[in-house]
């Protein structure tokens, strides 16, 4: 069995309530459970209107497999205009 963790910081821009950011942070989690099948939660900056971290775990029986979703659910982050991407963490035991 092989655990991928990965942490991502999020910068939002122009939100003005912590009910506008949580609407952002909730949209992206479930967008992303949906088409990567992955355990997601906001881990920290609960209280912050510009800022959000975002856990995400998936486990599998390959390595690669696990490295290749992170690289797409990264990707997928990417493209999103609701927000930027800071500070990326990734490990796999």
């Amino acid at each position: 069995m092989v655990v991928g963790l990965l942490e991502a910081q999020l910068h939002l821009h122009g939100i003005n309530s912590l009910k506008g950011k949580r609407s952002i942070v909730k949209s992206l989690a479930g967008r992303l459970k949906s088409r990567f099948n992955i355990s997601i939660s906001e881990v920290d900056h609960q209280d912050s209107k510009i800022s959000a971290l975002l856990g995400i775990s998936i486990v599998s029986n390959n390595r690669r497999f696990i490295e290749q979703q992170f690289d797409k659910i990264t990707d997928f982050m990417r493209r999103d205009g609701r927000f930027s991407l800071g500070r990326i963490e990734r490990e796999t035991f």
